[in-house]
């Protein structure tokens, strides 16, 4: 865990345009810097860069924040490892806080795993370019396949010599323990305790994890005289590896999947290398295995939209279908192509330059849910049995959109389609929905059942603490800290003052009750501020609360879970230290907003007051905004037409905001 000390010291030394200008084309403008939008397709740059202040802003599409927030949302990097690629960059050594010798051994052997996978990944391109049998044989087969050297090189292929212990051997005498070997699933033991290699005598095609290391191998068989052998190969699964939450070639598409707003999705790694090489980058491959949540999740963080690629005689498409229905539970657009008989994504990309590939996916795409009638009813071939099967199977389809208007608009059409009254297909919708949700509860009982076993194990095992030890404890002032959890005094902004509010209320109240959602579900004061949160695209501007934040997320749901309990206990010394400090009576906020709007700190009227306090924290957002851009119109700096036009533009649609939330205010009084 990164301390509060060292992030300080990367934001000080982090410059905003060195940053960004690794990932956009960055051209002066006055005082500042400006682009095309990175975040957005525009053809008039909207994209302001002030290196002064440090900090970004579209002034089209309002997306804005420091270099660690443009890393965060252009290289989806989590807050951590956006503060670590800055230290990386700027030579800051990370400073983070103790952890368990458990901890530290499950870190490093992680740590060295990848380390092996490294070095595996150079020996086989090593073997692949520096050998005579790489060269003849593994280099000599991928040119016949048609792909470039810059695309071999590119996605680090490889070739695995048929001696079976070529790379054990290699391996040990460059003094790579065998354990590790073994974990990655490189090599496998003999019962004599000789090591053999997993891939020998094959093409090898590293997998990728989304920041680039590699997590495991594929390896396609070049002897086909065994016909026994299998034609692919596989890393296992091991503490780094798990299949379900990997896509191969996602490292190199994530930057084109969201440029274009649309993911490709293929089956296997030759067709997302042809793909590449015949200029579409924004496509990723299952490798051969059926989706799963983690996988869709991954796509949909860079697009909602997604185009499924089929071979023109796939006799795997009707398997398929339902694994897509996947797809549309996660609010996924989903269109789906049939490529020409006899050709699969690999093969039409080597006939194809990619403004003829990306026209044909244009012109021949169609709706997943229209591809799947149209699919099932020529197999029911007018067989009334056959047909009640068919609305049964796209009803399941469509009942799982969660967006209640895309879910009307299919079920008009599926009604005209399949010639069905739609009154009957919306019951069918709500009869599949409520036994859907009825699943989800149930599913819900059983791990909340088993996450309470599993506390009550661990709690046979602890030592017994009384109601007056938790009482001592949570009245005990905070304690004295090398490390403060508040920023100083001058540091202290508008907007800091109403996140501290809101912070109080999540650890005095999180778990209370303040209401229930559009299912009739309660509403905890956490789960209300989630959905705020999201829906406003905010986030807790200050680190130590933006990770309260995402904690309270995560344990929301864990048993007994109480707010004021969960922070003050927590491990992390900054946080306890933190809610120490808000739980207790002898604290006070410094906010004028309490006295303005009369947001009482007390559990009474949450409904009141918790949503009074998201729109306070807005207010004190859009007038920082306001005071920004006023600066800048104000300035000395000549700002061309197009710079003065957008920033009155986005001054009206500031004051706009701030007129319509000060009315919200007043409503609320």
């Amino acid at each position: 865990m990164i301390d509060y000390q060292t992030i300080e010291r990367i934001k000080s030394a982090t410059d905003i345009v060195e940053v960004i200008s690794e990932f956009v084309s960055l051209r002066k403008a006055g005082t500042n810097y400006k682009a095309l939008c990175p975040f957005h397709n525009e053809r008039t740059p909207s994209f302001m860069v002030s290196q002064t202040k440090g900090i970004y802003k579209c002034f089209s599409c309002g997306e804005a924040g420091d270099a660690i927030r443009f890393l965060m949302n252009h290289e989806q990097m989590s807050y951590p490892d956006a503060l670590r690629w800055l230290a990386r960059k700027y030579g800051i050594e990370i400073h983070e806080k103790d952890i368990t010798p458990e901890e530290r051994q499950a870190h490093d052997m992680r740590a060295s795993l990848f380390i092996v996978n490294k070095w595996a990944g150079d020996y086989f391109q090593h073997i692949l370019y520096e050998t005579p049998e790489g060269q003849s044989v593994g280099l000599a087969y991928l040119r016949k396949r048609g792909f470039r050297d810059d695309i071999i090189r590119k996605f680090q292929l490889g070739y695995a010599l048929p001696s079976r212990d070529a790379l054990a051997k290699e391996a040990v005498s460059k003094g790579y323990r065998e354990e590790f070997l073994l974990k990655t699933g490189l090599c496998k033991q003999l019962e004599n305790g000789t090591l053999r290699d997993k891939f020998y005598d094959r093409v090898i095609f590293p997998v990728h994890t989304l920041d680039g290391r590699i997590v495991a191998f594929g390896a396609r068989i070049l002897n086909t005289e065994n016909k026994n052998a299998p034609k692919y190969l596989n890393s296992p699964e091991s503490e780094i590896y798990l299949k379900r939450n990997e896509l191969y070639g996602i490292y190199f598409a994530k930057k084109a999947i969201q440029k274009n707003d649309r993911c490709y999705l293929v089956e296997g790694y030759t067709d997302v290398i042809s793909m590449h090489q015949c200029g579409i980058e924004n496509v990723v491959a299952s490798s051969g295995t059926s989706l799963t949540y983690e996988q869709i999740r991954l796509i949909h963080r860079f697009t909602s939209h997604l185009t499924v690629l089929y071979d023109g005689d796939s006799a795997g498409i009707k398997a398929s279908l339902r694994g897509i229905n996947m797809l549309l539970e996660e609010g996924m657009d989903i269109k789906v192509l049939l490529l020409p008989d006899g050709d699969d994504p690999d093969s039409f990309a080597r006939k194809h330059n990619a403004e003829e590939y990306v026209q044909y996916i244009e012109e021949h795409q169609v709706d997943f849910i229209r591809f799947k009638v149209d699919i099932l009813l020529k197999d029911s071939n007018g067989d009334p049995f056959k047909q009640g099967q068919v609305v049964d199977d796209i009803m399941e389809s469509i009942s799982l959109i969660p967006d209640t208007v895309i879910r009307a608009y299919y079920i008009k059409e599926c009604s005209a389609q399949l010639n069905v009254q739609e009154q009957l297909l919306i019951d069918k919708s709500r009869q599949i929905r409520r036994k859907y949700y009825e699943e989800k509860r149930k599913q819900r009982e059983q791990e909340t059942a088993r996450q309470e076993a599993e506390q009550a194990r661990q709690i046979s095992q602890e030592p017994v603490h009384t109601q007056k030890d938790e009482e001592k404890w949570i009245a005990t002032p905070p304690r004295k800290h090398s490390m403060p959890v508040l920023p100083p005094k001058e540091q202290r902004t508008a907007r800091f003052r109403k996140e501290e509010q809101l912070m109080r209320a999540i650890v005095r109240y999180g778990e209370k009750q303040m209401g229930v959602d559009d299912n009739g579900n309660g509403l905890s004061v956490i789960q209300y501020l989630q959905q705020e949160l999201a829906e406003q695209e905010l986030a807790f501007e200050y680190p130590l609360f933006d990770k309260m934040m995402q904690e309270a997320i995560v344990h929301q749901g864990d048993p007994n879970f109480i707010a004021s309990k969960f922070f003050v206990q927590h491990p992390d010394e900054q946080i306890s230290q933190m809610g120490a400090l808000l739980v207790s009576e002898q604290y006070q906020l410094n906010s004028t907003s309490l006295k303005n709007h009369q947001i009482t700190d007390s559990i009474e009227n949450l409904n009141h007051n918790v949503p009074l306090m998201v729109i306070d924290l807005l207010l004190a957002i859009v007038n920082e905004q306001i005071k920004e851009i006023m600066s800048k119109m104000q300035s000395d700096t000549e700002h061309d037409e197009d710079d003065n036009r957008l920033m009155m533009e986005r001054y009206k649609e500031l004051k706009e905001s701030q007129q319509n939330l000060q009315e919200a205010l007043r409503s609320y009084n």
